[in-house]
């Protein structure tokens, strides 16, 4: 399946829509809140949403007695830079209240994670795509498997179902939260 569609765009020829993914996560506050502001922020930005099932996970890589969080994934249809993605990304971050404090982990209002920009592969100071280690994250690749299992990402072997699968089990829990 191909991540890339050609559109017109008015005054500018052809331009690109790729499949842009995202991961959201909250663990302060009230996180359903938070995920669904973010939907609401995206859909302002790029318009309609490919939205998976909301997840209850534990904290992965956070400091001790970090709050579960609650996590999903969206694809939009983006044509704009994925550098210029991720300076969406961390408006609607803040806005949203998130604040960092240099502690990684640290609990959070609202985390967005930019996973991938359509074929694109990018390793910059600030953006790498695919993300680094959505291969690795059971939280990412279980909502993403309800959005489109056979998606196959640039650089890595298998559909984010077999990634998925090839997991090993860990005790790491992610339970679809009753909305």
């Amino acid at each position: 399946m191909s991540l890339v569609s050609q559109t017109e765009s008015p005054g500018s020829g052809t331009s690109a829509l790729r499949r842009t993914g995202f991961s959201l996560g909250s663990n302060c506050g009230d996180r359903l809140a938070y995920l669904e502001r973010a939907c609401d922020e995206l859909a302002e930005l790029f318009g309609d949403l490919r939205l998976s099932r909301v997840y209850e996970t534990q904290p992965v890589g956070c400091p001790p007695n970090s709050p579960n969080f609650l996590n999903a994934c969206v694809e939009v249809l983006a044509a704009e830079d994925p550098e210029e993605i991720l300076e969406q990304v961390l408006r609607i971050e803040k806005k949203l209240g998130r604040t960092r404090n240099g502690e990684y982990g640290e609990p959070r209002t609202c985390d967005i994670d930019l996973l991938y920009c359509g074929e694109e592969e990018r390793r910059s100071e600030r953006l790498i795509l695919p993300h680094p280690r959505i291969a690795k994250r059971r939280f990412v690749l279980q909502p993403l498997c309800d959005i489109d299992p056979g998606l196959k990402l640039p650089g890595l072997n298998g559909t984010v179902a077999d990634l998925l699968a090839q997991l090993p089990e860990n005790g790491e829990y992610v339970r679809p939260f009753d909305l």
